[in-house]
């Protein structure tokens, strides 16, 4: 009998930079397709906490750079992220698969925005560091002309900090449940893109999820019948 699983790797097992997580990821590809192997249905989700703050500096630094370009809002690196780690799953994966000569498996990677409550109150009190370390003279600078929430951080400088709101429910659920066992998913990058509701409208938020939250609530959802959790350990 197929098992439904959900392979949740961690960002820092992703690796710090472009070329480790390319090397990161083949080493974990071989791992996901023992799974396929062993007749499971897999999803894979990940977190993207090197990689969003990797993101997030560059964004920043173009708009310091450049005068008139507006700040880029943390719901759309978190995206980016989903998209570029993804990218390199699927290759490894795919790769993976023909290796071992399965070339019925198709992999892709689904953009997954998650919902989170605007009155969270996780976003009273911000606490989730990103980004780089600023100066108290940037970290006024940012506050006053970004919105950003900044505090001190244990001496080393000031940092951005954002709220980390539970995940309420995954947009694009039915999308997934559509596709187990016929792909091999990556969903849910970073714990989803967070996004609030007005009507029928989302809007992104600037808050990061964490990863092990929202593919709990994946694997829920999707009945899986084990929640794998992968780490750099």
């Amino acid at each position: 009998m197929r098992k439904r699983v959900v392979v949740a790797l961690g960002g820092n097992a992703l690796g710090n930079s472009l070329p480790e997580q390319k090397i990161a990821v083949k080493s974990t590809a071989k791992t996901i397709v023992d799974l396929v192997e062993a007749d499971c249905d897999v999803v894979v989700t990940h977190g993207n906490g090197p990689q969003i703050g990797m993101i997030n500096n560059a964004m920043a630094a173009l708009t310091r750079e450049k005068e008139g370009q507006p700040n880029t809002p943390l719901s759309v690196c978190v995206a980016m992220s989903q998209a570029y780690i993804g990218y390199d799953l699927q290759n490894a994966l795919h790769e993976e698969l023909l290796n071992r000569g399965i070339e019925h498996l198709p992999t892709m990677t689904m953009v997954t925005q998650v919902l989170v409550d605007k009155n969270d109150p996780a976003f009273k009190n911000p606490t989730k560091p990103i980004g780089h370390f600023m100066t108290k003279e940037e970290a006024e600078y940012a506050e006053k002309n970004y919105d950003y929430v900044v505090k001190e951080d244990s001496g080393r400088g000031y940092r951005r900090v954002v709220a980390s709101p539970a995940p309420k429910e995954i947009i694009e659920l039915e999308a997934i449940k559509g596709l187990v066992g016929k792909q091999l998913i990556v969903a849910c990058g970073g714990g989803g893109i967070p996004v609030t509701r007005e009507g029928n409208e989302l809007h992104g938020a600037a808050a990061v999820i964490d990863k092990d939250w929202t593919s709990s609530l994946l694997a829920q959802q999707i009945d899986a019948d084990v929640l794998v959790i992968l780490t750099a350990v």
